[in-house]
């Protein structure tokens, strides 16, 4: 079985035509992963015996002709960071090892009730504070195109496994830009949908305003199916809209689209901000398909968006600070008690000095200076109104476009170790994404092209960024892009 040519789809087709099994499915890709585990890193836990079970589960329901979900029988993996009942759920922490969730994220109920197939929990940046996967406590995971680069973060676990053929799909998050900017350095499909069309409930939160969940895939196909299943109202989550409803989602974007009636915005600041040469040809060639294929295209201005990265360090940190308050010692598995513990107080010391990672101290200390008194208006108020601003910005562009396109990232994959000791070179990763988040968007990663670095082929994404909910045009525009620009490749 040819694992690089199967898609959901396609593997989908062959479960329900009975080529295959889902036993039979199961077992080739954990084969894959237990051949490609060892060098990538892309795993923390693997459920070899569940995954089995599930997937004999899958095929005696098919036998007696039960009822199904689309994905029944499709190997999945999934962001440490997401709970599933009865496994371990780290966070990329040592702060949470040993930590088992007790239920499951709606995200995860909603695939089970698909009949998909988990096969584990992936590695990501500690808390997914990162831009690398070099930050988890645990492993550094690396590039499936060229092991000694990074996979990007803080979804790179995540990202390897489908890019390495060890899942069909993937869960993620993104916050910053932590789905999109892997998918890019990987050479898949990553799609960070709008806030409140997934239900966070169940994520390990890292910044509660910016958080989203979301998948990688192979193809835009693949992520609209996806999407489709784990979206929607949901009421362990009041931040989720009732206007997240895409029934059919995935049948809709295959549709011809017309884009000679497609508005398309091209921000002239995504090109001032010292992007890779290479990187952006690929992008100026992937926006002149658009206008080969009948697209209007006109450039647009962003003007705050210089702004965006030092509001979005200001606006996260302090969110984390309040969200990560919660890990004490006391009431999750690591706790640093001893006989010299005089009360509570120690306690958290201990813990919290010795279970955090320097990537998450930094960002609780910066977040907890910015909500300090004295300094909540001079920083955290002030950052808030740049991030209206922001959004401000992408409305006013929205009035006289549909979509905009850009890089994902202003580089390919970098070494490992190649940025790991300067904070603000890593935070510049989310240059292009990041702004995404601070309106509250939808953006779109897939491949388009490649460029060569040390006799190596590293993978470049294009970014489609739509109106909040507006997914099904964005998944449509990119369906398009990749039938159209996959047959002049």
């Amino acid at each position: 079985m040819e694992l690089g040519k199967l898609t959901i789809k396609k593997a989908a087709k062959l479960l329900q035509e009975k080529q295959i099994s889902a036993v039979e499915l199961a077992k080739a890709y954990l084969e894959k992963l237990k051949q490609k585990e060892p060098e990538l890193d892309a795993f923390l836990h693997v459920c070899e015996k569940q995954a089995l079970a599930k997937a004999e589960e899958v095929d005696l329901k098919r036998q007696r002709r039960e009822k199904l979900g689309f994905l029944a029988g499709i190997p999945y993996a999934v962001k440490d960071n997401i709970l599933v009942q009865g496994m371990q759920a780290t966070a990329g922490s040592k702060i949470l090892e040993g930590y088992q969730a007790s239920y499951d994220a709606t995200v995860i109920s909603r695939l089970k009730q698909a009949d998909a197939v988990i096969f584990g929990k992936t590695n990501l940046d500690e808390f997914a504070m990162g831009a690398s996967t070099e930050q988890s406590a645990f492993k550094t995971t690396k590039n499936p195109w060229d092991v000694s680069r990074v996979p990007g973060g803080s979804s790179g676990g995540s990202a390897v496994a489908v890019a390495a053929n060890m899942s069909l799909f993937a869960l993620g998050t993104d916050t910053g830009g932590s789905i999109r900017q892997p998918a890019s350095f990987c050479g898949i499909v990553g799609l960070r949908p709008s806030y409140g069309a997934v239900s966070r409930h169940g994520i390990i939160s890292l910044a509660s305003s910016l958080d989203q969940v979301g998948c990688f895939a192979k193809t835009v196909e693949d992520a609209a199916i996806v999407f489709e299943t784990i979206a929607g109202k949901d009421g362990f989550d009041s931040t989720v809209s009732p206007k997240a409803f895409y029934p059919g989602l995935s049948e809709k974007i295959t549709k011809t689209l017309d884009l000679k009636k497609l508005k398309i915005g091209v921000p002239k600041e995504f090109f001032e901000l010292g992007i890779d040469p290479d990187v952006k040809k690929l992008i100026e060639s992937s926006i002149d398909w658009f206008m080969q294929a009948g697209a209007k295209v006109q450039e647009i201005s962003l003007p705050h968006m210089k702004y965006s990265v030092p509001a979005y360090y200001i606006i996260l940190p302090a969110e984390a600070s309040a969200n990560l308050a919660r890990y004490d010692g006391i009431r999750y598995p690591l706790s640093k008690r001893g006989e010299s513990d005089r009360g509570f107080r120690e306690i958290y010391f201990k813990t919290k000095g010795r279970g955090f990672g320097p990537e998450p101290r930094r960002r609780i200390m910066i977040g907890t200076f910015c909500l300090s008194s004295g300094y909540y208006d001079a920083y955290y108020s002030r950052a808030q109104k740049v991030r209206r601003l922001i959004k401000s910005d992408f409305e006013k562009a929205f009035e006289k476009i549909d979509l905009i396109l850009g890089p994902v990232s202003p580089y390919p994959a970098f070494r490992i170790g190649e940025k790991i000791n300067d904070p603000v070179a890593m935070y510049l990763a989310d240059i292009y994404t990041g702004l995404v988040n601070m309106a509250s968007l939808n953006g779109l990663s897939l491949p388009c092209g490649f460029v060569e670095r040390e006799g190596k082929k590293l993978p470049v994404g294009l970014q489609i960024i739509g109106k909040h909910f507006n997914e099904e045009l964005v998944l449509a525009t990119g369906h398009q892009f990749e039938r159209g620009h996959a047959a002049l490749a």
